[in-house]
């Protein structure tokens, strides 16, 4: 991250010369636009598209081998089309950087196993693997899909795929085959590539024969194999498909190291909803609209670039992986990391920010909560000095953690919270260099991002609870869903309650400052006799508790017209969650939120299911309580504890026999082992 003297968006001689602030000089140079302040240049971003996204694009100063005619088409959303009449490849952005010195990747496996890999020799391997994708017959616009750990390999194979026009999509390989083959098949991919094995918490799992289920099951033609544990595919173990050896594939002999120049909406990688309900839908983004989203991410909201290393705990099931590859788009070093985050120390990821250098640190709020919990002090047992910034996403950031961060890692480092998803691929909020954070808030929207909140009638609303909007297109909002040949289930996704306006799902108060509070999903937000509570709102007071590892709230409205809202609580480490402490945690409740935070009935839980993506399983919980059948409203394969969900699956049942819940909340209640009182 850049440093000098003083700050053109502030003026204050000791603020640093960030990537943003060049880019504010540039838009006053180039176009006269006024800039005092973040929010001068926001609202120029979102009124004037075309100039703004041209800026991104020209300062950046990215690949094209034909020029955009226009920036943005004419039309309401959806199906404006972004960067119309250029030709280019992602792949071209992240290889400018390869005469740099240092490295571009750093893998690290759960063994401590690390492996560091050149600009030039990332180069090298991907035209390697792009020409064995060609000899496999591989063509502009077929499908190669991954059944990989977060490793170098996934990157490597992605970036070969790109740069043969090909499209990209993948899971980490806890997905059983059913699961994978929900996503995957849907895709009909030519090959697949897949390891054989991983490491969790000290256990080697054996994948080879889920892969060889998959292998079948896609009917793909060739099987790049990674091996891992020393386990090995044979090539008698696949019935029809082709083995490669991962050396093999990123060897191919060969000058070639042709990149396809592909229109700017070229499909570049489908990702996968969550597939809580139904089959997953394939969300189909495009070269240069991801390309503009996330250099603007990246190297202006999070002011990244050649001096800066990024390491962003994830997997390659979640969103965050394509942001830990495009880390390359503006010549950051990226880190990637296969294992459990607290195996064989519950600092794990710490020491690897320690180690790695790392200058932006990406992780959840529950990877936090947990450091909270255990008593983690990085700040004092781990050289940070490097560190210059936290982000976290995938849920809501407790005012509390902010708290934590500033005592226990550094007062001086920033926990930037940030909104957005697997639908764009990207954040739609978030922090920027030169705006403050206010603990429990997003600072604000992202440059090129209308958000607004929404009442129901459509009118935006300030300081008080809405719908989380975006009124104006945005480059990686998808292209369209995969199968979806007259866009109708991409309308009824997010468009079909507000036309013509983006509905992201999410409930959230934009405030009179400029920032946004995010409550939790707006299916799953809890209504006590009208008044609306997110569920986020109740994680921070219960889970900032020392006895509380985790909370999940559920707000169920049921068929004889009454309510429940139940809370499930998972004990931290040495805690037993005994009556008294429910009474306290029901009183913590009254005093700090109100009388209707407090929850009809407390069940102490073993565990709270989540998606593979790290989400509490709110909304298929609350339609397993109101009835429905566990195999209607949620996929085993998109858990990660479906034992979990049998202990909802009784407790419906025992609640159809009951007399119900109080109308309203109460005084304290002697809860006991989580029947309501």
């Amino acid at each position: 991250m850049d440093s000098a003297t003083t700050s053109p968006m502030t003026g204050l001689p000791s603020a640093p010369a960030t990537r943003i602030d060049r880019f504010a000089a540039a838009a006053a140079t180039r176009f006269g636009v006024t800039v005092d302040d973040y929010w001068d240049l926001h609202r120029w971003s979102v009124e004037d598209p075309e100039r703004f996204w041209a800026l991104v694009w020209e300062y950046f100063d990215v690949p094209s081998s034909r020029p955009y005619d226009r920036v943005l088409s004419d039309g309401p959303m959806p199906g404006r089309r972004w960067f119309d009449g250029a030709r280019l490849n992602y792949v071209d952005q992240v290889l400018r950087h390869r005469d740099r010195p240092g490295p571009a990747v750093v893998s690290i496996a759960e063994d401590d196993t690390r492996t560091e890999l050149g600009w030039s020799e990332l180069a090298h391997q991907v035209a390697a693997f792009a020409r064995g994708l060609r000899v496999l017959g591989v063509r502009p616009g077929e499908r190669v899909v991954g059944y990989l750990t977060n490793s170098v390999e996934a990157i490597i194979a992605f970036l070969g795929c790109a740069a043969v026009g090909g499209v990209w999509a993948g899971c980490a390989p806890d997905y059983g085959a059913a699961a994978a083959t929900d996503r995957l098949r849907q895709l009909q991919p030519a090959v697949l590539v897949a390891v054989t094995a991983y490491d969790w918490a000290g256990e080697t799992h054996d994948r080879r024969g889920v892969v060889a289920d998959l292998a079948a099951a896609l009917g793909v033609g060739a099987v790049i194999a990674v091996e891992r544990s020393g386990l090995s595919i044979e090539p008698g173990h696949l019935s029809q498909a082709r083995v490669v050896r991962w050396n093999d594939a990123i060897t191919t002999p060969g000058s070639d190291a042709h990149v396809e120049q592909v229109p700017a909406d070229h499909p570049l990688w489908v990702l996968f909803s969550s597939g809580t309900t139904g089959v997953p839908k394939g969300i189909v983004h495009g070269h240069a609209g991801v390309l503009a989203a996330h250099l603007a991410l990246l190297g202006l909201q999070h002011d990244l670039g050649a001096d800066d290393t990024l390491f962003w705990y994830t997997t390659t099931n979640w969103m965050l992986w394509n942001v830990v590859v495009s880390a390359l788009l503006v010549g950051a070093t990226t880190v990637t990391f296969e294992g459990s985050p607290t195996h064989p120390t519950t600092d794990r990821l710490w020491r690897i920010v320690e180690r790695e250098r790392v200058t932006m640190f990406g992780t959840s709020p529950g990877h936090l909560q947990h450091s909270k919990t255990v008593g983690l002090a990085p700040g004092a047992t781990h050289d940070l000095g490097s560190l210059a910034q936290i982000a976290a996403t995938g849920a809501p950031v407790p005012a509390a953690l902010n708290d934590w961060v500033r005592e226990h890692v550094d007062e001086t480092i920033p926990l930037v919270s940030t909104c957005g998803g697997t639908d764009v691929v990207s954040a739609f909020l978030g922090g920027a260099p030169n705006l403050p954070v206010h603990p429990g808030e997003i600072s604000g929207p992202l440059l090129g991002v209308a958000a607004a909140a929404f009442d129901e009638q459509g009118r935006a609303v300030r300081d008080r609870v809405g719908e989380l909007v975006v009124t104006a297109p945005y480059p990686s909002m998808p292209l369209r869903f995969w199968d979806d040949p007259d866009g109708e289930k991409y309308h009824q996704a997010y468009f079909a309650t507000y036309p013509g306006v983006w509905r992201q799902g999410d409930w959230a108060t934009h405030t009179g400052r400029g920032t946004f509070i995010v409550h939790g999903r707006s299916d799953s937000t809890l209504n006590r006799n009208g008044v609306r509570i997110g569920s986020s709102d109740i994680y921070q007071i219960v889970e900032r508790d020392p006895a509380v590892a985790e909370a999940l709230v559920l707000g169920v409205e049921l068929a004889d017209g009454s309510y429940r809202m139940p809370m499930f609580l998972v004990a931290a480490p040495g805690h037993r969650l005994d009556d008294a402490d429910l009474r306290r945690l029901a009183d913590l409740l009254r005093r700090g939120g109100s009388p209707r935070h407090v929850p009809d009935e407390m069940h102490v839980v073993e565990a709270i299911p989540h998606t593979k993506t790290g989400k509490k399983l709110e909304v298929p919980l609350k339609r397993i309580l109101q009835g429905a059948a566990a195999h209607r409203v949620v996929s085993d394969g998109a858990i990660d504890r479906p034992d979990l969900i049998a202990y909802y699956t009784a407790l419906a049942k025992r609640w159809q026999t009951d007399a119900g819940p109080p109308v309203e909340p109460t005084e304290a209640h002697p809860y006991d082992d989580g029947i309501r009182p």
